[in-house]
């Protein structure tokens, strides 16, 4: 019987900009997307990922392959030939490494006697990889994108001023995430990967005079046997109100089994909060909390 994890989170309400620093002549933009008929924000996978990586360089409790240096600006590898039963980015995340080839295919020749020489076969590159264990969505915004603008100016030399505008989106984003931890080489980093998730800080929107603060404001985890999440972007939003009818309308319909989920933040303060209570959803008013709970049923289930 495999276990797998599936998670949808809802961030905190804040102000998105310069995401990725894209830019379009002097307007810096937004990632967006075209979401149930309306323009919406929307932040990659791999930023998403790529927090979560920083979150464990920095919370100095794991050993992670690629890290950030300030200093230089950069990522620096620890182990170009990786090494995922040291290092947990490479478990969790995966890796990629393409080599070309070393050598270029020659041409036939003719010999003095007037033989050809046979063709050589064109040598060929080589990729190490691993696809990454934790699956991640794309995150979207919950509410349109009205197309907000700021404009801005600096000083240049010779008394010379630049005006530069940047998109700006005032909104929540949510994301879904899975993962199957008899896919890692060290199952008890699905701990870590919960740990991470529920701590990372700026993903979006962020640029040295930016922040967004990424952790959840409401998260729905299920654990479960079922190969399919059945709950990503089950969060709506309509006038600033949070609701959840579709994760509801799982449960009422049987597809997904309320004992497998665990409820926190402040999706409960809210009608279909209540009712997801009392459908018997594991049901915490925190999201630590709801994640501790879970954790130790995970550590119990793969014993």
């Amino acid at each position: 019987m495999t276990w797998h994890l599936f998670g949808n989170i809802l961030t905190n309400y804040g102000t998105a900009a310069n995401n990725r620093g894209e830019n379009e002549g002097n307007i810096t933009t937004l990632q967006k997307i075209l979401w149930q008929g309306e323009v919406h924000t929307t932040v990659s996978a791999e930023a998403i990922r790529w927090a979560l990586r920083y979150y464990w360089q920095t919370c100095g409790d794991h050993q992670v392959n690629r890290q950030w240096d300030d200093d230089k600006n950069d990522n620096i590898w620890q182990n170009a030939a990786f090494d995922d039963k040291l290092y947990i980015d490479d478990d969790v995340l995966g890796f990629m490494r393409a080599d070309a080839a070393k050598a270029e295919a020659s041409d036939s020749q003719e010999t003095e006697t007037g033989d050809k020489k046979k063709k050589k076969a064109a040598p060929k590159g080589t990729t190490t990889a691993k696809r990454g264990v934790l699956e991640v969505t794309r995150a979207v915004s919950t509410i349109p994108y009205a197309g907000d603008v700021t404009f801005n100016a600096t000083s240049g030399q010779k008394g010379r001023t630049s005006l530069y505008g940047t998109e700006v989106h005032a909104t929540r984003y949510q994301y879904g995430f899975s993962l199957t931890p008899d896919r890692l080489k060290d199952k008890s980093r699905i701990q870590a990967v919960l740990d991470g998730l529920i701590s990372i800080g700026g993903v979006a929107g962020n640029h040295s005079r930016f922040l967004y603060d990424f952790s959840p404001d409401s998260i729905v985890l299920r654990w479960t046997n079922d190969f399919s999440p059945r709950l990503l972007y089950c969060f709506t939003e309509d006038e600033g109100e949070i609701s959840a009818p579709n994760l509801l309308r799982r449960i009422e319909s049987e597809d997904i089994d309320p004992n497998e989920l665990w409820i926190a933040g402040a999706i409960l303060d809210t009608e279909v909060g209540k009712e997801l209570e009392d459908k018997g959803v594991n049901a915490f008013k925190g999201i630590k909390a709801a994640v501790e709970s879970l954790q130790q049923t995970i550590k119990r289930d793969l014993l």
